[in-house]
């Protein structure tokens, strides 16, 4: 079936008309109009909600700020500083996440349609989120356009995006190891590091949330498309779970919940995830893997199978680039599942308006959205007719 971009837009529209803040009443809105729209169109969906904090900016920012205290001390403060850079990394590689339970906590939205043969062995899995994340000057693209324009050679060679997360638990730590040294510089550079990562963080919580039509409206809309092409064209031989997450703005809080949930009742040998993200940017790409501290490659067959579904298609694909920011794909991966992202980005390698408020309906690509459509059909349809 051949996706229809009005339908695609109005999707897209609707849901970037109020504002859809990680773990809120507007989060829960949209997850109910998910529902209701998979449930019009035949796939049985269902709300679960999970614990969530809510905020990514608020646990980092808190521990950015311990960075600071633990520079100010002698070596009774080290401790802080080492362990507060040790629960940044915790927090932002899909870890146990201890800093975070200790913050309040409040329910996040998923909803979990199911599609296809739901008797089959085989499942496969499409995720997008459907709640938006705060701006904040940190995600102002000029920057990164100014390197890539004044070295063109040199950005055009480079295939992660920078890995940012680095730089904040790197403050606490050089805050920390100073201390434990006595090293007044180090224990300066830390602060500062530290200083500017907390700063950057109380910016990201203060501003108002963004409309995410890319990010991630875009994805809610295909998932929506597979279910009208799954009720019109049924399948045999595989199960299809449409998933759209809460709070994956807030470090994954939905699609980790899903995990703990649902992961040790799926067959991982039997299981493949996509994971849908950003879907409006120029050109459609799958991503290799993704870390915000250090790299994991996706799985190789399902890469492969978004590969080939976009050479069957006949929809251009770009390979070989890194994300080193985070998706629901880190859930996944830290959950020992098989999992790939299919997302888009600019002429810059970067999702298009990521994190702004220019990120609305009008400044989508929605003929990339139509494309995305396109390859996750044929995906189902592969993965139906010679399943893993």
């Amino acid at each position: 079936m051949e996706p229809d971009p009005a339908r695609l837009r109005a999707t897209v529209e609707h849901l970037a008309s109020f504002d859809r803040p990680s773990a809120s009443a507007g989060e829960r809105r949209a997850a109910e109009w998910i529902r209701d729209e998979m449930e019009a169109l035949g796939v049985p969906a269902r709300i679960e909600e999970e614990p969530a904090v809510g905020s990514f900016a608020l646990p980092l920012g808190l521990l950015s700020a311990a960075g600071v205290l633990a520079a100010r001390g002698g070596r009774r403060t080290a401790a802080l500083g080492l362990a507060a850079a040790a629960a940044i990394v915790d927090d932002v590689s899909g870890g146990p996440q201890l800093f975070r339970r200790l913050l309040p906590h409040r329910p996040t939205f998923n909803v979990v349609g199911t599609a296809g043969d739901p008797d089959a062995a085989e499942t496969l899995v499409f995720v997008a989120h459907h709640d938006a994340a705060n701006g904040g000057l940190i995600f102002r693209p000029e920057p990164n356009r100014l390197v890539a324009d004044a070295f063109p050679g040199w950005y055009a060679r480079q295939t992660t995006s920078p890995q940012m997360m680095r730089l904040v638990a790197a403050g606490p730590a050089l805050a920390g190891l100073g201390a434990l040294t006595g090293l007044r510089p180090l224990r300066r550079l830390g602060a500062v590091v530290a200083g500017g990562s907390a700063l950057a963080f109380l910016d990201i919580g203060t501003r108002t949330v963004v409309p995410g039509a890319n990010d991630n409206l875009t994805a809610v809309a295909v998932l929506l498309e597979l279910a009208r092409a799954l009720r019109d064209e049924p399948i045999r031989g595989l199960r299809v779970l449409l998933l759209s997450t809460g709070s994956e703005e807030s470090s994954m809080e939905g699609m980790r919940g899903w995990v703990r949930r649902h992961g040790p009742r799926l067959d991982r040998a039997r299981t493949r995830i996509v994971v849908l993200e950003a879907l409006g940017s120029t050109e459609l790409i799958v991503l290799e893997g993704e870390g915000m501290i250090w790299m994991t490659d996706y799985d190789t067959g399902v890469r492969d199978l978004l590969d080939e579904s976009a050479r069957r298609a006949r929809v251009p694909l770009r390979r070989g680039l890194r994300l080193g920011f985070a998706t629901d794909a880190l859930s996944a991966l830290r959950g020992g599942l098989r999992v790939a992202t299919l997302a888009s980005c600019d002429e810059y390698k970067m999702p298009a308006n990521y994190h702004s408020q220019r990120d609305i309906p009008g400044n989508v690509d929605f003929g990339t959205v139509a494309a995305a459509v396109r390859v996750a059909e044929t995906a189902i349809r592969t993965a139906a007719s010679a399943p893993a």
